[in-house]
């Protein structure tokens, strides 16, 4: 079971539970539940507050709830563990997605198919306008919207979710035209990377071409992803899922899903920015060892690891083209 997988798994928990009356028939079924990585200190490896959501409607204790989910979803195959903590928080723990080899390759696979970079109707064209007092308001709505959308799997011209309490702190006007003096993009990003109501830091240090910049380093291991690809073309062979054993990597593309939902539903593109950091680090540390080195010949293992390789430069396009900033190819 992927951590997406188990989003949905505990929806239809609910619903079997009210379907077979362990749940009152008025409890409501949610079409979705946000299920989010445990923080450190935290009990097992993923959490959901779907009990304290379902007993508001079924009139009964959120602990009541969420012990009755917690037996259907602790004889789930796939989930090793359930325990429930504080006043109903569902704690899962997940085999590792190393092992076993199908949800491994089931990760991969999903990821290089529906190719999350969400398609064309994630990359909007910047406004003319790009300056003022509302720039930054401006940048941080869109991207919640785009994030939104993706979870619906619709366009993105929907008033309705940009609520007018969406506290969006301005730039300092000491920063003065942040557009003019580092580029849209990265404009952006210093924009994005802290929460709405926080006045961003923007500083010179968004203009390294370095490992000190988590801006560059997040574009750079997207570049090197697809560099790897037509690296190995040359060389006569492509991608392929199999046995690579990278816990930390897999750990985060199993998760994005996950991380996408979570920022829609927090309206916190910032969620989404530290993911994306925290992949492309594990991506840069990992691609020393995708191609073959010397006379070495092109293995089923260098296959597998360039596959690993391809769906986290593919996450990292999506995820830069949902807070509309561009993904080259070469940097």
């Amino acid at each position: 079971m992927t951590p997406a997988d188990l989003s949905r798994t505990v929806v239809r928990a609910v619903r079997c539970a009210v379907e077979e009356g362990e749940l009152p028939a008025e409890a409501g079924v949610p079409e979705r539940v946000v299920v989010e990585r445990t923080r450190p200190g935290g009990v097992g490896d993923y959490a959901t507050p779907v009990a304290f959501q379902v007993a508001k409607t079924a009139g009964c204790p959120p602990r009541g709830v969420a012990d009755v989910l917690a037996r259907r979803l602790g004889a789930e195959p796939g989930i090793e563990h359930v325990e429930v903590t504080g006043a109903g928080f569902l704690n899962f723990v997940l085999p590792p997605p190393s092992a076993p080899s199908a949800v491994r390759d089931a990760i991969v696979r999903d990821i290089v198919i529906r190719d999350v970079r969400g398609g064309a109707m994630f990359a909007a064209p910047a406004p003319a306008d790009e300056s003022g007092t509302g720039l930054r308001e401006g940048v941080v709505r869109r991207s919640v919207v785009r994030l939104v959308c993706a979870q619906r799997g619709t366009g993105y011209d929907l008033p309705e979710d940009l609520p007018e309490d969406l506290p969006v702190a301005p730039l300092a006007k000491r920063d003065g035209d942040v557009v003019a003096r580092y580029g849209r993009d990265a404009a952006h990003w210093a924009m994005l990377a802290v929460p709405a109501r926080e006045t961003p830091a923007v500083s010179d240090a968004l203009l390294v071409q370095g490992e000190a910049s988590e801006f560059f380093r997040v574009r750079y291991a997207h570049a090197r992803s697809r560099a790897l690809v037509r690296n190995a073309g040359q060389l006569g062979f492509h991608p392929e899922p199999g046995d690579v054993d990278v816990p930390a990597l897999l750990r985060l593309l199993a998760d994005h899903d996950l991380v996408l939902e979570a920022a829609a539903h927090h309206r916190a593109p910032e969620r989404l920015t530290r993911h994306l950091v925290e992949l492309a680090d594990e991506l840069l540390d990992f691609q020393h060892c995708v191609l073959p080195k010397g006379d070495e010949k092109p293995s089923a293992a260098h296959r597998a690891r360039l596959a690993l390789a391809e769906a986290a430069g593919t996450v990292l396009a999506g995820g830069l083209a949902l807070l509309g900033i561009d993904a080259p190819d070469c940097l």
